[in-house]
């Protein structure tokens, strides 16, 4: 299935380019990325014909499926509450949890560090990609089609937040998540790196994160109120 997938994709993108103004563009190179995979997942995850859970889930067909679908498997209480709330593995998905996973999930249990460097992350996401349902509609269509949301500029994660009135701002946020860090079925704010928080409210206004109420939230906030609410529950203490 993966070298058909690959074999396909020539022809795909030929079609495209034909079709389009632009020609698409491929996603990585699933060679590398597979090698990639041996290297930094193969020890917590399987992929291919024979593939079991492990410490993670199997991930076959992983575009497409809902985040906390996998049979059997024993996902974190964050995990699960994010597939609930309509969190999908598509192509930008998967490109944000791969790269941070706890700024996407904030409780996973998953211990991966993440991978920054958007090369080999694409490489990694094609690997992937060999294994989906529908290679061949990748990444021209759903559920995997390259979308058009800003990357977060780095002047964004750059703005130093005002603890003093991220404090004057958090009585909203409070109402749901405890300030002393207790998680009663919604996840503990508390002591959470400025930076995950930034970039997590930046993903719900961006419909990245599927929580409506979040969404909605994350909407009405401008940038320096974000990174001020980010500077105080980053020092609040449990």
């Amino acid at each position: 299935m993966g070298g058909a997938g690959r074999l396909l994709a020539p022809f795909a993108l030929l079609a495209a380019a034909v079709c389009t103004p632009a020609a698409a563009n491929l996603i990585g190179d699933a060679d590398r990325g597979a090698t990639l995979f041996q290297r930094q997942c193969s020890a917590c995850h399987r992929i291919g014909p024979d593939a079991v859970n492990r410490v993670g889930p199997q991930l076959n067909g992983l575009y497409g499926r809902r985040a906390g679908a996998v049979p059997e498997f024993p996902y974190s209480k964050s995990m699960a509450r994010m597939g609930s709330d309509g969190l999908t593995w598509t192509l930008e998905t998967l490109d944000a949890y791969v790269e941070n996973p706890k700024a996407l999930v904030s409780g996973t249990r998953m211990a991966y560090k993440g991978l920054k460097d958007d090369g080999p992350r694409a490489d990694l996401l094609a690997f992937l990609r060999d294994y989906s349902d529908r290679p061949r509609d990748i990444p021209e269509a759903e559920p995997t089609a390259r979308k058009t949301l800003p990357d977060l500029a780095p002047e964004i994660l750059a703005i130093e937040g005002d603890a003093e009135y991220g404090a004057y701002l958090s009585s909203e946020c409070s109402t749901c998540h405890q300030r002393d860090g207790t998680d009663r079925g919604i996840p503990s704010i508390t002591e959470w790196p400025a930076e995950d928080f930034v970039i997590a409210m930046h993903a719900y206004k961006e419909k990245l994160r599927p929580h409506p109420v979040m969404q909605m939230m994350a909407g009405r906030l401008s940038n320096e109120e974000i990174a001020a609410l980010a500077a105080y529950f980053a020092t609040l203490e449990e």
